[in-house]
This record gives structure tokens, sequence and C-alpha cells, in this order.
């Protein structure tokens, strides 16, 4: 018998902003980083 794993999911909700440019996406974080938001920064 295969020992089956668990998986543990927990909901997680975010906002995509769509900058112009590197300098913006830049802007943007540290905006929302001093309102004390937690970020990820990513480039599609």
């Amino acid at each position: 018998m295969v020992e089956q794993k668990t998986f543990n999911y927990k909901s997680q909700y975010g906002v995509i902003a769509i900058c112009a440019d590197e300098k913006e996406q830049q802007q943007t974080y540290e905006m929302l980083q001093k309102l004390g938001l937690t970020l990820k920064v990513v480039t599609v």
C-alpha cells in the first residue's frame, strides 16, 4: 500500500498592479511597503 501525502493549502488573496516599467514597479512597491503590506515582486 502506497502512503498518501497530505497537502495543507492556505488560501491567499492578492492584487496585481500593471506598471509601465521597472521604475514604476519600484515606486509602487515602495509606496505599498510603507503602508505595511506584505509584497512579492513579479515580472512576466
